[in-house]
């Protein structure tokens, strides 16, 4: 058995707020709510039988913990407790977020060390960019509750104002906190999340645009190509999928912590669905399991 760490799974799946107001209304077996809840039930099967130690959860903040005052390109949480947001109608009714600050300050330390230039937050709120993928996958959880099922290392990437990280940063740092990860001398299974997307543009003339075509074609590159989606540029996002599209690439960093990408065997898709609308945005969602 192995004494380090090691990442097991990757999992990538959309953040739309929309979809924890319905959690958290119990609005979840509304037509409307129904199918797309129903794709993510497979995957709360699966979370149950492969729960992680710990998970590194990539999303990006939406003017909460940060604002145009001050704007990290990537920002790794480090505090033992994070509470939800207040992004305007008061904090969602879901239990603190607890860290992991060991493994956390480690990978600090050797993300650093490969030459990534980490902001470190020591004290910060995390809006439903974190919690509601906590929720699709863990399910509704008391609001009184100490905290979710598992520690969570939030990793907090600017896809909101330019200029952004390229796709090629993004999966070099996935990179190196498997690197980092795999050295930490404690043998956890962790697993690495990537959120937000897909195609959705929130403002001006192509307000509601949702491309299914583009979503499945990318999706699949992501499992079979990475490094070649990885050389898209920031224009083909916003072209084909919107404005706010470009939240794709911190997914781009879960799938860079998988083993293939420094001569492991592939991934296996555990599961994988889409769904459109929730709200005015796609919904995608993928597992990917390390062999």
């Amino acid at each position: 058995m192995s004494t380090h760490a090691r990442i097991t799974a990757s999992v990538y799946t959309s953040h739309v707020p929309a979809i924890g107001v319905a959690m958290d209304q119990g609005r979840t077996q509304e037509p409307y709510w129904l199918p797309l809840f129903a794709g993510y039930a497979p995957s709360r099967r699966w979370m149950d039988a492969n729960r992680p130690d710990a998970i590194v959860l990539v999303y990006n903040d939406h003017a909460n913990a940060f604002s145009l005052d001050m704007i990290p390109t990537f920002a790794l949480g480090t505090a033992d407790r994070y509470a939800p947001a207040d992004e305007g109608w008061g904090p969602r009714a879901v239990p603190p977020v607890h860290g992991h600050g060991e493994l956390a300050a480690h990978i600090a330390q050797s993300v650093i060390q490969q030459d990534f230039d980490l902001t470190l937050i020591n004290r910060m709120t995390v809006d439903h960019g974190l919690t509601v993928p906590l929720s699709l996958l863990f399910g509704e959880q008391a609001p009184g509750a100490s905290g979710w099922p598992v520690p969570v290392i939030p990793l907090a990437v600017n896809v909101v104002q330019y200029p952004v990280p390229s796709g090629r940063r993004c999966l070099q740092l996935g990179q190196a906190i498997r690197r980092a990860v795999e050295s930490f001398d404690t043998p956890l299974n962790v697993q690495v999340w990537g959120t937000g997307g897909m195609s959705h543009q929130l403002q001006g003339p192509r307000a509601g645009l949702i491309n299914r075509e583009w979503d499945n074609a990318w999706m699949d590159r992501l499992i079979a190509d990475p490094r070649g989606l990885s050389e898209m540029p920031h224009l083909d996002y916003v072209r084909e999928a919107g404005s706010e599209g470009i939240e794709l690439v911190m997914w781009l960093i879960a799938r860079g912590a998988m083993a293939d990408l420094d001569g492991g065997g592939p991934p296996r898709v555990a599961h994988r669905f889409y769904h459109v609308p929730a709200s005015n945005t796609a919904v995608g969602h993928l597992i990917l399991e390390n062999p």
